[in-house]
């Protein structure tokens, strides 16, 4: 009969146990797993206690049944201060637990001191045996430590009932039912019987009832309710990264979107294949300016119709209260997308007009970005013809890696390098006179000042671009102002990047920009010959420069040499 009841209730929390195991979620409160574990520990106890013939084998039933007697009742109390939303000071959550930990330490005791029990023996009642205890002072302790922890525990419920009204009714009413029965059982469940204790009982009805409350949980928590729900029916894709780009996760949804994310390893630096750059240039839009935080991606595919449209939110990726990250978070907009297609689809006359005044609108967008960057060179008495001599380098290198396919850059990749190469050095506009037109060397003050330059070219860039319908040509001519002066060995600025973290239009940049700085006459040098400058260039290949563009540069030199001339 003892080792059936105990049994059973063992079973039953073993089951109990499975069911929280599997409707568990992120949001549960660990104290609540500690409970669902500590039960079936407890009960087993029990069961071995009604196997036990002798008192060595009850001693050692006993120390497990007290695993769930101390340590269930501090769980319970956190858990109960969790669902009812009170926070009490890391300091007494630590005193509490020691204190559980005094107990169970003297429960330890049992069988070679008097601590907690003097004696421990067996007797018969009938034809049942019955474990006989005479008490020690711990556990007149341990009482008084139960006494005041369901004492707490109902002051806690109490004034969650009277003054917490965001706390559900219905949480409130549940978890009062196994406060109050296993107080009854703890206290009088000897008065009902005294053949088997009734304790595990009301372990187990405790177990049923915050199995009844963890379901009633996933229904209040409408946030995490919602999330777990989109990201099921695939709707939203979402990745993170730290400050430094380096990759934390993502979702399924975001991998099918941006498909590069599949190759990128946990905590690997983002780089700059063509998914990883729109990932860069969202997230450097967003931490230039926090208003900046909504974006446009199209994911191609064979047949136009079938492009999926994204929208992309980015935002802190936050830890309590302290910013760690970003996440970027893609929304499907294809349906709103094909709608407007649709509509716009019955007025193509006017649909044409638009692209007519929109590409005239671009013609003088790129003239006047251009008029911009030969105002500011004509600002720079040191580097005149520089965005043209340049302009041409760069064509003449692009040229080159297109014929020896050094890099797998796509044609509108290539266009758009060498359209964005007079905008290099737009920067130079937030740069004061004083240095800018100083006819000599800098000094160290005033370099720092001119190195400015780069990042703030990247933010006038940013600005005029800021609603171009171009955004490849936007991430380019962004990426060429701001990286231009890194170098290979990452000793450049402004951000001291290397080798692959410089996006490759940079480094193209960085090539003909010293090329044109060594070949031509500035207040601070005479003109280098050909011979000079060719020597300096193939010494930085490794060190300043990309070493896979030193080919490119030697096949490219005599085009460099002959333009050069002709000027």
């Amino acid at each position: 009969m003892t080792v059936a009841f105990y049994g059973s209730l063992f079973l039953l929390s073993l089951l109990f146990s499975t069911i929280y195991m599997f409707t568990w979620h992120k949001h549960f409160d660990v104290n609540m797993t500690l409970v669902y574990t500590l039960v079936p520990i407890a009960c087993l106890g029990y069961l071995f206690l009604g196997l036990s013939d002798t008192p060595k084998e009850a001693i050692i039933a006993v120390k497990i049944t007290y695993l769930g007697g101390c340590f269930l009742q501090v769980f319970l109390l956190f858990t109960i201060l969790r669902l009812c939303v009170i926070e009490i000071g890391r300091f007494l959550r630590i005193i509490l637990f020691l204190v559980t930990c005094l107990h169970y330490a003297s429960v330890l005791t049992i069988g070679y001191t008097d601590l907690f029990y003097k004696n421990l023996y067996f007797r018969m009642d009938g034809a049942t045996r019955v474990l006989e205890k005479e008490y020690g002072w711990m556990h007149t302790a341990f009482y008084v430590t139960v006494c005041m922890f369901f004492t707490a525990e109902l002051t806690v419920i109490i004034i969650s009932w009277i003054k917490r009204r965001q706390v559900p009714r219905t949480i409130i009413h549940l978890m009062l039912i196994p406060d109050v029965i296993v107080i009854l059982l703890y206290f009088m469940g000897s008065k009902i019987t005294n053949k088997v204790d009734l304790i595990p009982l009301g372990y187990v009805i405790a177990q049923f009832i915050y199995l009844v409350i963890a379901y009633r949980l996933n229904l209040y928590n409408v946030s995490d309710t919602a999330i777990d729900s989109m990201i099921r029916e695939r709707a939203i894709g979402y990745v993170s990264f730290d400050f430094k780009y380096k990759y934390l996760g993502s979702n399924e949804t975001a991998k099918s979107i941006i498909p590069e994310l599949t190759q990128l390893a946990v905590d690997e630096i983002l780089g700059y294949r063509p998914g990883e750059r729109r990932l860069r240039h969202f997230m450097d839009g967003f931490s230039r300016n926090q208003d900046d935080d909504l974006f446009m991606y199209v994911l191609k595919n064979e047949k136009e119709e079938d492009d999926k449209y994204y929208n992309v939110n980015v935002s802190f990726l936050s830890d309590g209260t302290k910013r760690r990250g970003y996440l970027v978070t893609f929304t499907d907009d294809t349906q709103n997308r094909k709608y407007i297609n649709l509509l716009d689809s019955y007025n193509e006359n006017l649909k044409r007009e638009v692209e007519k005044k929109t590409q005239h609108i671009i013609e003088m967008h790129d003239n006047l970005i251009m008029s911009l960057a030969m105002m500011v060179e004509s600002r720079d008495n040191s580097t005149g013809g520089h965005i043209k001599r340049t302009s041409e380098g760069v064509r003449i290198l692009v040229d080159e890696i297109k014929r020896e396919g050094t890099f797998s850059l796509t044609p509108e990749f290539c266009k758009d390098v060498i359209k964005a190469a007079p905008m290099h050095d737009l920067g130079k506009i937030a740069v004061d006179d004083a240095v800018l037109r100083k006819p000599g060397r800098f000094t160290p003050e005033e370099y720092e000042k001119m190195k400015k330059h780069a990042e703030e070219g990247a933010k006038v860039i940013h600005e005029i671009l800021e609603h171009t319908d171009d955004e490849s040509f936007k991430v380019i001519a962004e990426n060429v102002a701001h990286y231009h002066h890194e170098r290979w060995d990452g000793s450049g600025y402004p951000m001291g990047l290397k080798e692959e973290e410089i996006p490759v239009e940079a480094r193209i940049m960085a090539v003909a920009d010293v090329y044109d700085a060594l070949v031509s006459k500035r207040v601070y040098k005479e003109a280098f010959d050909f011979a000079k400058a060719d020597a300096i260039i193939m010494e930085g290949m490794g060190t300043q420069f990309d070493p896979r563009l030193k080919s490119v540069y030697e096949n490219a030199r005599p085009k460099l040499e002959r333009y050069y001339k002709s000027m």
